[in-house]
């Protein structure tokens, strides 16, 4: 039995993609640290490399970017715009491959073992679509390249802003060991944490743990990182990837103080969610409200149905019915936030049942 070809995967990140789109179309921002985001009690959305100099980066809140850096230039966000350019850069990857798989508006996989223009080597095609990107919307991008995933994410991280990197079959196992985790694109900051408290501080010490043992600590996610600390990573570049959910959520001037005003908060905040249902005819059983207190910490409540909300009122009521799981307040209320899982389309499949599970 012959064996499967090596993969060519390319990982392409638009280096500071709304930052960067600011500052092409207003000339008195080029140069400038910028932020995009960041009302005065909002959080940074993007960041600018001027601006990340001064270490300000996304999800900061806004005063403490300000602080870091006292000429910050705050812009407020034009999806619609980023969402143009998206589908100019999308255009472009689909020249080279059908197998393109979009994580955002400013990054996406490519799959290019085989190709539409029969190019041998995926680090020229990496160099020529970001030429192209260049050209057409006056943006950078920087790309990785390996035989997974896994490896060409972090390989587009080396290089950046504006470069690439490639990382062969026989050199992958050892950059993995020579990382530390918490540049391992899956592990997130908790998960970082509790590593380093077992002791596992990069990917060689990774390695080191049996399956067993990363099993009993992390679960279903055992077999993942016993796989990446090996350099494997067997996901395929999956195009047209169904959207798992929608949400909004919205941090308020003024912190929420009474039932009444986070009752109304929710039902400020769904509006965006329930317009997007209705414009792309989707459905979601799964309703999640997200609450952030004062202090910064972060409660979710999730309630699972045996049908979806019919209009925009019914998810009002079991929206509200969660928040009003926190009530009495023990302390302010700085952002809310909801969102629908469980997402389908009513009109293509009948979707199976579902238990009401209550709160979760």
């Amino acid at each position: 039995m012959a064996e499967a070809p090596i993969r060519k995967i390319i990982h392409v990140d638009m280096d500071a993609f709304y930052a960067s789109v600011e500052q092409r179309d207003d000339p008195a921002l080029r140069g400038r640290p910028v932020a995009v985001g960041g009302r005065e009690r909002g959080v940074v959305m993007a960041a600018s490399y001027e601006a990340r100099a001064f270490g300000v980066r996304s999800a900061m809140p806004s005063a403490t970017a300000k602080r870091m850096c006292a000429e910050l230039v705050f812009v407020k966000p034009r999806f619609d715009v980023y969402k143009e350019v998206s589908r100019q850069i999308r255009a472009i990857f689909l020249e080279y491959t059908p197998l393109v798989e979009p994580l955002s508006l400013d990054e996406a996989y490519l799959d290019v073992t085989t190709n539409l223009k029969d190019m041998p080597l995926a680090s020229e095609i990496a160099r020529e679509i970001r030429a192209r990107i260049l050209d057409q919307t006056g943006l950078t991008a920087s790309a990785g390249i390996s035989y997974n995933k896994f490896l060409a994410k972090l390989a587009s991280d080396y290089r950046k802003p504006n470069g690439q990197y490639v990382i062969p079959p026989e050199k992958g196992p050892a950059f993995v060991e020579s990382l530390a985790v918490g540049k391992f694109h899956g592990v997130g900051p908790a998960t970082e944490a509790k590593m380093k408290r077992l002791g596992i501080h990069s990917g060689a010490d990774l390695k080191a743990q049996t399956l067993e043992f990363l099993q009993e600590y992390f679960g279903k996610s055992g077999p993942y990182y016993h796989a990446i600390a090996r350099g494997q990573d067997r996901r395929q570049v999956v195009p047209n990837r169904p959207r798992k959910s929608v949400g909004s959520e919205t941090t308020f001037m003024q912190d929420l103080g009474r039932p009444a005003e986070v009752e109304d908060g929710i039902a400020s905040v769904l509006e965006d969610v329930w317009s997007y249902c209705e414009k792309n005819g989707i459905a979601g059983r799964t309703v999640t409200v997200k609450i952030k207190y004062a202090d910064f910490q972060i409660v979710t409540r999730s309630r699972t149905l045996l049908e979806p909300p019919v209009d925009k009122a019914a998810l009002e009521r079991v929206s509200v019915d969660l928040v009003r799981s926190i009530f009495p307040l023990e302390k302010k209320v700085r952002l809310l936030g909801v969102s629908l899982h469980n997402l389908y389309r009513p009109d293509e499949a009948t979707a199976p049942p579902q238990l009401t599970l209550g709160l979760l």
